[in-house]
């Protein structure tokens, strides 16, 4: 099967501006991808030239392979939130769903049941205007599910949440991810971001400064990762035989391998480990790191 959202080589030029420069990634069915960068790095334009909204200088966007313009049913194939999700402030949360429902041939119970999905039954018949920023979000977030769609584009969706409502929208995506659906999400809440990812795509200036599932990206950047348990003598031994930079006794550091690669030996020889986490640095810093790098200060 091809990639669930694939952008290659993707440029766009706004006069003498470059906002996004042979931009590459891809985003896979059951997984959570995090688009991060810093304000003015290209992550609007880009999801905007993905949507069909932005047409690109160079390069292609492309969703199941096919230009979302060329899409047979949109609706139905991706859901997205950007700037929060369009709403007309008057119409209640009810209405502003039913009335999108309808122009997409979709019935009032799916529109029902997403309302108690994110938590606005009862908030329902209440004018969208006076929603909080959380509520409008978890609207927007409602609006894009309404066709099922098995991939979700999201721009800064926790934007407004408290620690309740950013716990839930976490829990939630992991669901849809679980049940199979592709989820690029941009964020400045790297912490957010840190728990609810799979994989993690890091852009400056326009240009691609990394790329790598999170724990790749975490063990790399801050020192390896750390495994603890009865079979650590073992595990090491078969890391060292597969080239592996092992170091500690009781407990080790493995510093150029993912807890995917180790897992996967643990359960090939059937060893007994308690602990297996990266070592190190947060997101943050490795985010700080990556950009500072990138714009020539400290590292």
């Amino acid at each position: 099967m091809g990639h669930a959202i694939e952008v290659a080589g993707l440029s766009k030029t706004f006069g003498a501006t470059t906002a996004v420069q042979d931009l590459s990634f891809t985003v896979d069915q059951g997984r959570i991808v995090g688009f991060l960068g810093p304000n003015g790095a290209g992550k609007t334009t880009t999801l905007r030239m993905v949507l069909g909204l932005v047409r690109p200088t160079a390069g292609t966007a492309t969703i199941n392979g096919v230009a979302y313009v060329g899409l047979d049913d949109p609706v139905r194939t991706v859901g997205a939130v950007l700037d929060g999700g369009a709403l007309h402030p008057g119409r209640s949360g009810r209405n502003h769903l039913r009335s999108y429902a309808r122009a997409s041939g979709i019935g009032d119970d799916r529109v029902e049941e997403l309302l108690a999905m994110v938590g606005l039954t009862d908030a329902a018949n209440r004018r969208a205007g006076g929603y909080s920023l959380g509520m409008r979000q978890r609207l927007g977030l409602a609006t894009a599910l309404l066709g099922d769609p098995k991939i979700l584009i999201l721009d800064e969706p926790a934007n407004g949440l408290d620690p309740q409502g950013i716990r839930w929208l976490r829990d939630f995506l992991r669901h849809l991810a679980n049940q199979g659906c592709a989820i690029l999400v941009s964020s400045h809440g790297l912490a957010e971001i840190s728990q609810m990812v799979d994989d993690v795509v890091v852009i400056d200036r326009g240009r691609s400064i990394a790329q790598a599932p999170l724990e790749q990206l975490m063990a790399s950047a801050g020192g390896g990762m750390r495994v603890r348990g009865p079979d650590v003598a073992r595990l090491a031994e078969l890391l060292r035989a597969e080239g592996a930079t092992v170091s500690g006794d009781g407990d080790l550091v493995v510093g150029d391998r993912t807890g995917e690669q180790i897992g996967r030996l643990v359960a090939e020889h059937q060893l007994v480990i308690s602990e297996l986490t990266p070592v190190g640095a947060s997101l943050e810093e490795v985010f700080l790191r990556l950009t500072q790098s990138e714009a020539g200060g400290p590292s």
